[in-house]
């Protein structure tokens, strides 16, 4: 089985589309979760095997629609007999309850029979399909995982500017829609924060206060992200109408990291209990996410240096979560006064990169003081007087980290 995972709107099922548009029609079938269509069959729970033409139509995001698209699929296999593969997509797999359960008997009656079958899942509820995928399909699928779409991938599909890149991000879908801001941020709260806040988070977790998440997710990324700030700040200093603790803040921030929203990074240090008990440096997935929320228009933002810095360093923080492999993790580092903007680390190998956007000739101590304070660690500049902005995002994190 394939599995491609991935945050809405960076081309999922496009891809998928594209790949079946170059297979016969009768060697495959795409169809979504919520999708409902009249079929024949006279199924009795989920024995789907047999028709006799009776009418039926089955209910969306059900296992029993799941079983009977399955078996549709199987019958459509087992008419190729020229050494050709069906193939069976199903797309938001993840709205069906239960869903992992059902894919793995289905799945492992197929592999029984050797039926020539591909199935490939879609989902874009990251911590819905991982669980999934981890609990009962373990063994059997290849993750294919789509990000958030590079500076390179925007710059070829639209031409997309460096700055335009940074202040406007890499929501493929919203490209077209860069000339008029105002529409520009309507479809980036309506069609990408929205859905994904109240359908793929709420929907699926219990959320005690849907209010408070919401408003940390503004406040995270329209105005805190590529920053430093305490929970017990934002508790006790009344930056939240809503009113919470710090250990159901720590929780919120971990689902909105989960749909690759918003992430707390933690400090990097040697020891574990260290890193927990950091503040968390707050950074967007996708810098759309911190333009729409945060008030400025594209001029606007590169007439402010101090927020445009902000906003490079968060497209900096954005590229290296997207593209660090399972094996690499991302932190910042602050000691003795001495800060690290972030940290790329896996065994054996630690890298501090420093962000700059502003003056030349500045003499950055962060930097030392961090390769003293770790022998062996390797240190980048990113920015003025270092690695060119466009040169770094044009390649992954683990290419920097070597």
């Amino acid at each position: 089985m394939i599995a491609i995972t991935g945050p809405r709107q960076v081309g999922k099922t496009t891809m998928v589309n594209q790949v079946l548009d170059e297979q016969p029609a009768a060697h495959k079938l795409f169809v979504a979760t919520d999708q409902v269509e009249t079929i024949s069959t006279n199924f009795t729970q989920f024995d789907f095997d047999s028709n006799d033409g009776s009418a039926y139509t089955p209910p969306p995001r059900s296992e029993e629609w799941l079983v009977h698209t399955w078996n549709k699929a199987r019958a459509m296999a087992r008419r190729i007999n020229n050494g050709a593969h069906y193939i069976l997509a199903i797309d938001e797999i993840q709205k069906i309850p239960n869903w992992s359960e059902v894919v793995k008997g289905l799945w492992d009656k197929d592999r029984i029979e050797e039926l020539p079958m591909h199935v490939v899942l879609l989902g874009s509820s990251p911590w819905l399909m991982q669980k999934g995928l981890t609990e009962s399909l373990a063994g059997r699928f290849e993750r294919i995982h789509l990000s958030h779409w590079s500076f390179r991938e925007m710059q070829e599909a639209f031409d997309y500017t460096l700055d335009q890149y940074i202040y406007f991000g890499g929501y493929p879908g919203s490209a077209s829609l860069i000339g008029d801001e105002q529409r520009w941020r309507a479809y980036i709260r309506t069609s990408l924060i929205d859905p994904i806040i109240d359908k793929d988070i709420l929907e699926h977790n219990r959320i005690h206060k849907p209010a408070l998440l919401k408003q940390l997710f503004e406040l995270g990324c329209g105005a805190y992200s590529g920053q430093i700030l305490a929970l017990s700040k934002i508790v006790d200093g009344g930056l939240l109408q809503e009113a919470g603790n710090t250990t159901t803040l720590s929780d919120y921030i971990g689902l909105l990291s989960a749909a690759e929203l918003l992430s707390g990074l933690q400090k990097y240090a040697s020891k574990e209990h260290r890193k927990r008990a950091s503040p968390p440096k707050f950074n967007a997935h996708n810098t759309a996410l911190m333009s729409a929320l945060a008030g400025y228009t594209f001029e606007e933002a590169k007439a402010d240096r101090s927020y445009w810095g902000r906003l490079v360093e968060t497209c900096v923080g954005a590229h290296l979560m997207n593209t660090a492999h399972d094996e690499c993790d991302v932190h910042y580092w602050r000691e003795d006064g001495h800060e690290v903007d972030f940290v790329l680390s896996k065994p054996a190998k630690l890298l501090g990169i420093e962000v700059k956007s502003g003056k030349t000739g500045i003499v950055h101590k962060g930097l030392q003081a961090f390769s003293q304070t770790h022998t062996g660690s390797k240190t980048l500049l990113v920015g003025d007087a270092g690695i060119p902005v466009y040169e770094f995002l044009s390649a992954p994190a683990h290419h920097w980290l070597g």
